[in-house]
C-alpha cells in the first residue's frame, strides 16, 4: 500500500465513553425557589473517550473537521431519527456520522471491566468549518452539567407549586388535525369550513392571498386540502367541502396576473438567471429555488465530500437590491401579518419540496409561575418589564446579564464553557428573584463565570423551548437539507414564524454569541467552541432527555451545534425578510385596493368606468419634475423638496435633512425614512436604499421622517 493510500485511511468514531457515573455523587438539596444550577466538581473533572474503529474507506476532512464517506461503506449504523419527530433526522451531510456501540452511549459510562482504549490527543481547533471531537467533547461536559444540575433537561427538580408533568408540554395532533391547524394559521379555514363561506370580507381576503402564491407555495396549500379532505371523508363528515379542484382552478382567458415591473408570473424572476455559489437570491421564492435545484440533481446523491466547498461556511452575501434590504421590525403591524401568512406557506413548500415530512408538535397549555425571574414564560416576563421599562423587547434581566459579561470584559478565558461555582450560582439566584427589580441586587459582586451560567440556566429555564414547541422539530430538520444555502433559507423562514418575543431574544443572544466569538484570541471561544456549548442550552426543554434514545440524543449533537453554529454566523442574513415575500406583500396590498375601489365604484353607480383599476393618485407637480417632497411632522422643518437622482439614497435624504434643521436633537441613526402608502402600509427604508428606484416602484407613497427606537 503507497504512502499516499495509508494517509487516506482513516478512522470512524462508533461510540462515547465517559466517567460520569463515577463521579461523587451529590447529597440531596434541600428545597429552593430557583431551579439547579451546573455543578463544578474540579477535584475530578468529567473525562471521556471515544471507542475508535479503523475504516479503509474514510477519507479525513481535515485536522479539525469531521469526517465523511465517498464511495464507500459506513461503518456506523443507520443514522437515528432526529428528535420527536423520525422524519426529522440530520443528514450526515451537516453532521459526522457519529454512532454508538451498542450497549455505549454518550451519557452513561462502560462497565468497571472494560479497557477503554485510549483516544488520539486532540488539540483544540480554531477551524470555524467543521466540529472536532474536543469540541463536542465540549458539548457532552455540558449536558453532563446540565444533567447533573437535576432534570434531563437541565429543568430544575425543586418541582415548585403548579408544575405540570413533563409530558404535557407538548401533543401530537389527531389525523388530520395538523392541516386543519396549518389552514387556520395561514387565514385560509373557508377552504374547509363551509361556515365561513358566507363572510365576504374572508373569501376575498383569501381570494387576495392565493392570486398571489408561486406554484410550490400554490402546491402546498393544495396538499394540505387534499390531505384534510381525505382524513374527512374518512371521518364520514357529510357536511360539505370544497373541492380542491375548484380552489385551484386554472384561471380564465381574460383573466390576467398582476406584475410588478421587471418580474415574471408571481412576481417572481427568472431562475434560470446567473448566480455565483455565495450569493443569496432573494428575488425568487426559496422553494421554486429548491425545486429547480432538485430537478437537475434528481439523479445524483447529495454525499458530503471532504473537498466540497458546502462543507464550509460560505461567506454568503444577499443579492443587491436597490429598492432596499427590509429587516424584521421594518415593517407594520399589518403587512407582518401578510408576511408572516406568506412565511408559513413557504416555509411548508421548501420543506415539501425537498422530501421533509414535518410532523409539527401541539403545543398545549401548562401551568407556570406568575412572576419571577427564572422559569416564567416570556410573554409574563416581558409584561412585567413593560411597567417598569415601555417598550422592552427583550427580558430586562437577560439584557442586564449580557451587559454585565460585557462590562467585566470579553477576554475571559473559556466564557460561557466553564460553569460558575454552583452553590454561589445557587444563591445569586434566589438573590435575583427578591432584588432584581429592586435595584439592590450587588453586581459588582458578580463574577463572570457566575453571570454565564446564570444567563444558560434562564435560557434553560424557560417553561417552553425558545425555538417554540410547534417549530423545534423543524429547526431539527433543517440539517436534512442538501446544501448550506436551502439550510440558511429554511432558518430564515422559521426565524420569521417565531413569535415576536422569542425573535427578539433569540436576536439578542446570537448578537452577544457573536461579540464573544470576536474575543476569541483571548477567550479561546470559537464559533465552534460556542456553539456546541450553548447548543445543550437553546434546545434541550424540560423532557427533552425522556423522549429521545441515547442514539437519537448522539445523532443530534453535532445537528443542533451546526444549527447553532449557522445562527450566530449569519444572523445579519436570517433576520431579513426577503424580497420575494415583500413582492407578493405589495401584490395583495394592490390587488385589495382594487377591489376595494371596485367597491366604491358600485355604490357609487359609476357604471361609465371601463377600468377597474384603482385611480392613481395625482402626482405632485414635484414628483413629475424629477422631486419628492419628505415629509417630517415631528420636527420643525415640517417637510422639504429632494431630486431624484440615480445615486440618491435614504441615507442621503436624512443627512440633507439634519444638515437643514439645526434643532433636531436626535442623531441620524435614530432617525428613519418611511415608504407610506401605495402598495406598502408602512416601511422603515435600509440606508442603502436608492430612492429613484423604489419611487419607481411605488410613485404614490408618501416620505417621511420619524424618530425610531430600535
Amino acid at each position: 500500500m503507497s504512502r499516499q493510500q495509508q494517509e487516506s485511511q482513516g478512522v470512524v468514531l462508533t461510540g462515547y465513553h465517559s466517567n460520569a457515573e463515577l463521579l461523587p455523587k451529590i447529597g440531596p438539596r434541600a428545597p429552593v425557589s430557583c431551579p439547579p444550577v451546573q455543578v463544578h466538581e474540579p477535584a475530578m473533572p468529567r473525562t471521556g473517550h471515544y471507542t475508535v474503529q479503523q475504516n479503509q474507506n474514510t477519507h479525513l476532512a481535515d485536522e479539525s473537521g469531521p469526517s465523511a464517506t465517498e464511495g464507500g461503506t459506513k461503518t456506523s449504523t443507520t443514522d437515528p431519527p432526529s428528535l420527536l419527530n423520525p422524519s426529522a433526522a440530520s443528514s450526515p451531510r451537516s453532521q459526522p456520522s457519529f454512532s454508538p456501540k451498542p450497549g455505549s452511549s454518550p451519557r452513561h459510562s462502560p462497565s468497571p471491566k472494560s479497557s477503554p482504549r485510549p483516544r488520539t490527543p486532540c488539540l483544540r481547533s480554531n477551524s470555524q468549518d467543521s466540529l472536532d471531537e474536543l469540541e463536542m467533547d465540549d458539548y457532552w461536559k455540558e449536558v453532563e452539567n446540565i444533567t447533573s444540575s437535576g432534570g434531563g433537561a437541565g429543568r430544575g427538580d425543586a418541582g415548585g407549586e403548579g408544575e405540570v408533568p413533563e409530558d404535557e408540554q407538548q401533543k401530537t395532533p389527531e389525523e388530520g388535525e395538523q392541516e386543519e391547524a396549518w389552514l387556520t394559521e395561514a387565514g385560509l379555514a373557508r377552504l374547509f369550513d363551509d361556515s365561513l363561506a358566507a363572510d365576504q370580507d374572508q373569501e376575498e381576503d383569501s381570494a387576495v392571498f392565493l392570486s398571489t402564491l408561486t406554484r410550490s407555495q400554490a402546491a402546498a396549500v393544495e396538499r394540505r386540502v387534499t390531505t384534510l379532505q381525505q382524513t374527512l371523508l374518512r371521518r364520514r363528515n357529510r357536511q360539505h367541502v370544497p373541492d380542491v379542484r375548484d380552489i385551484f382552478r386554472p384561471p380564465e382567458k381574460h383573466e390576467e396576473p398582476i406584475e410588478l415591473k421587471g418580474e415574471s408570473e408571481n412576481g417572481q424572476k427568472d431562475i434560470t438567471s446567473a448566480e455565483t455559489e455565495t450569493e443569496l437570491n432573494v428575488e425568487v421564492a426559496f422553494s421554486e429555488q429548491a425545486l429547480t435545484y432538485r430537478d437537475n440533481h434528481q439523479r445524483a446523491k447529495v454525499t458530503a465530500s471532504p473537498n466540497s466547498p458546502d462543507d464550509k461556511l460560505p461567506n454568503f452575501k444577499l443579492l443587491r437590491d436597490k429598492t432596499g434590504q427590509t429587516r424584521i421590525g421594518d415593517l407594520s403591524p399589518l403587512d407582518m401579518k401578510k408576511v408572516r401568512r406568506l412565511v408559513l406557506v413557504e416555509s411548508t413548500a421548501l420543506f415539501d419540496t425537498a422530501g421533509i415530512d414535518l410532523k409539527a408538535d401541539k403545543a398545549v397549555k401548562v401551568k407556570t409561575k406568575e412572576s419571577g425571574l427564572f422559569g416564567v414564560p416570556l410573554a409574563t416576563l416581558l409584561e412585567q418589564d413593560h411597567r417598569r421599562a415601555p417598550g422592552t423587547k427583550v427580558p430586562l434581566i437577560l439584557q442586564r446579564l449580557i451587559n454585565h459579561i460585557e462590562e467585566e470584559g470579553l477576554d475571559t478565558e473559556g466564557l460561557l464553557r466553564i460553569p460558575g461555582a454552583a452553590t454561589r450560582v445557587k444563591l445569586l439566584c434566589q438573590e435575583f428573584e427578591t432584588s432584581f427589580y429592586d435595584g439592590t441586587f450587588p453586581w459588582q459582586q458578580l463574577k463572570q463565570h457566575d453571570a454565564a451560567s446564570l444567563l444558560k440556566l434562564f435560557i434553560r429555564e424557560l417553561p417552553l423551548p425558545l425555538l417554540t414547541v410547534e417549530y423545534l422539530n423543524a429547526f431539527f430538520a433543517v440539517n436534512k437539507f442538501p446544501t448550506k444555502k436551502q439550510q440558511l433559507q429554511a432558518l430564515n423562514l422559521l426565524i420569521l414564524l417565531l413569535p415576536e418575543a422569542n425573535r427578539d431574544t433569540l436576536k439578542a443572544l446570537v448578537e452577544f454569541f457573536h461579540r464573544v466569538i470576536d474575543h476569541q484570541d483571548k477567550n479561546k471561544m470559537t464559533l465552534n467552541n460556542v456553539s456546541v456549548v450553548m447548543a445543550p442550552n437553546i434546545f434541550m426543554f424540560k423532557g427533552f432527555r425522556s423522549k429521545v434514545t441515547e442514539q437519537q440524543e448522539f445523532s443530534m449533537a453535532t445537528s443542533i451545534a451546526h444549527i447553532v453554529r449557522l445562527l450566530i454566523r449569519y444572523q445579519n442574513l436570517l433576520w431579513t425578510i426577503p424580497k420575494f415575500i415583500m413582492t407578493q406583500v405589495r401584490q395583495q396590498n394592490m390587488e385589495s385596493n382594487r377591489k376595494q375601489y371596485k367597491e366604491r365604484a358600485v355604490r357609487k353607480l359609476l357604471k361609465k368606468m371601463t377600468t377597474d383599476k384603482p385611480p392613481e393618485k395625482a402626482v405632485p407637480e414635484e414628483s413629475s419634475q424629477g422631486f419628492i417632497r419628505v415629509q417630517a411632522p415631528q420636527f420643525n422643518k415640517v417637510s422639504m423638496a429632494v431630486q431624484l437622482t440615480g445615486e440618491l439614497q435614504a441615507a442621503d435624504v436624512l443627512t440633507r435633512f439634519l444638515s437643514q434643521d439645526s434643532s433636531v436633537a436626535v442623531e441620524q441613526e435614530e432617525l428613519c425614512l418611511y415608504e407610506i402608502g401605495g402598495n406598502i402600509k408602512e416601511r422603515c427604508l435600509d440606508g442603502e436604499t436608492y430612492m429613484k428606484d423604489l419611487f419607481e416602484l411605488n410613485p404614490t407613497a408618501e416620505w417621511v421622517i420619524k424618530a425610531v427606537h430600535r
